[in-house]
């Protein structure tokens, strides 16, 4: 089995690792559908507990097109991260074209009430196989 790719970025002590992957079976080029998942584990290394409040995505196609999306936690939940552990969730992204990137953002609070953006690690996302396209 084919393992992805982890990207991995580290703001403030707080790790943010991403693994895309594509989803073919979702996905109907004929129709100018490209699907992919990616699972998110983010780790805390502060020291004291953090708490994901909301999130920022960029997203860009093959052709340049560019979308933001913005909204408040992730998959419907705003997760304390104690010191040490992590949260991982899953998501998916559709696109009109065959490959494409992502980058974003997690606003986070510390214990101490103060606000910091973490950052997600810009990541691609090409259909295995085909030529990669830089976006």
């Amino acid at each position: 089995m084919h393992v992805p790719p982890a990207y991995t970025a580290e703001t403030e002590g707080v790790v943010v690792r991403v693994r895309p992957s594509y989803l073919a079976a979702q996905s109907d080029p004929e129709e100018g559908r490209w699907v992919w998942a990616y699972q998110i584990e983010i780790v805390n290394l502060t020291g004291s507990p953090v708490q994901l409040l909301a999130r920022r995505w960029t997203i860009t196609d093959a052709l340049g097109r560019v979308e933001e999306v913005r909204g408040q936690g992730v998959i419907g939940e705003q997760p304390v991260i104690e010191a040490g552990d992590s949260y991982a969730y899953a998501s998916g992204c559709p696109l009109t074209t065959p490959s494409g990137s992502m980058v974003g953002a997690y606003f986070m609070q510390d214990a101490e009430g103060r606000m910091f953006e973490a950052a997600i690690p810009a990541f691609s996302l090409d259909v295995p196989g085909e030529k990669r396209v830089l976006n």
